[in-house]
């Protein structure tokens, strides 16, 4: 691994690198805060696939999409003099001590989960009005649902045991049947929810990643699919064509590949 001095370096180099494309390629020259956000959102989503298959070398190259999307804003926000690359890194230097003080003062913590409780609790006399302030608005419901468990549970506001979660999985699995049953959309909507939700909370007494869990199996799922698609093309068959029953015979040959 590299020392500090040549991290720093690579760093600088970067640095340097974003200035010469700001001032001297046209579409560096065009990118606002706005243009590039989607962008970032799209990186950010890469970063995942690559962690989700293990991929290291991936994982490195995303990595460094999005450091060029942190110095890129950085270096956007110092031409108007709101702040600079080193604002940013400051900013979150100051935050983390300020949360850390088992680390950079005399507190005690006896595990991992108070020093998430001490966390919140420092976020709120900071003056936040709600421990879910933290949550982004914009986020995929299936990840506002676990962070919002995640934070309702830094200030103890959680079940005791995994058995009290999977009766209420089961309490709102009823609920959801009963609502089916009268054929009210709007009531199946809210109920099937409430099973999502539910599940969410399982998934971390389980302490499994839901949003992970459900992509690897869309993965699974994408997979078996397409060597289905393959067997029938070299048939030279359509799937259209085809029984629910033949297509189970090669969908039961990629389960077991």
């Amino acid at each position: 691994m590299h020392t500090r001095e040549a991290q720093l370096q690579a760093f600088n180099r970067l640095l340097d690198i974003m200035d010469d494309l700001r001032e001297k390629c046209p579409w560096d020259k065009k990118q606002t805060l706005q243009s590039l956000r989607h962008l970032t959102i799209e990186e950010t989503y890469e970063l995942g696939d690559a962690i989700l298959d293990n991929n290291l070398k991936e994982v490195k190259k995303e990595l460094g999409d999005l450091l060029l999307h942190i110095v890129f804003y950085a270096k956007i926000g110092s031409e108007t003099q709101a702040f600079d690359i080193a604002d940013v890194a400051n900013e979150i230097c100051d935050k983390l001590i300020h949360r850390h003080p088992h680390i950079y003062g005399d507190v005690e913590v006896a595990d991992e989960e108070e020093v998430k409780r001490n966390w919140e609790k420092l976020k709120l006399k900071e003056g936040k009005k709600s421990v879910l302030e933290g949550v982004p608005n914009g986020l995929p419901a299936l990840v506002k649902a676990s962070r919002v468990q995640d934070k309702a549970k830094g200030v103890g506001f959680d079940w005791e045991q995994p058995e009290q979660v999977w009766e209420k999985v089961q309490e709102e699995l009823q609920e959801l049947q009963e609502e089916v049953a009268t054929g009210d959309q709007d009531r199946i909507e809210s109920e099937f929810g409430d099973v999502l939700f539910s599940m969410i909370n399982y998934a971390r007494f389980l302490n499994i990643n839901p949003e992970d869990a459900l992509e690897r199996t869309n993965k699974k799922f994408i997979k078996r699919f397409q060597y289905l698609e393959e067997k029938v093309n070299a048939m030279e068959k359509s799937l259209a064509d085809m029984t629910l029953a033949e297509m189970d015979v090669y969908w039961n040959e990629a389960k077991k590949i």
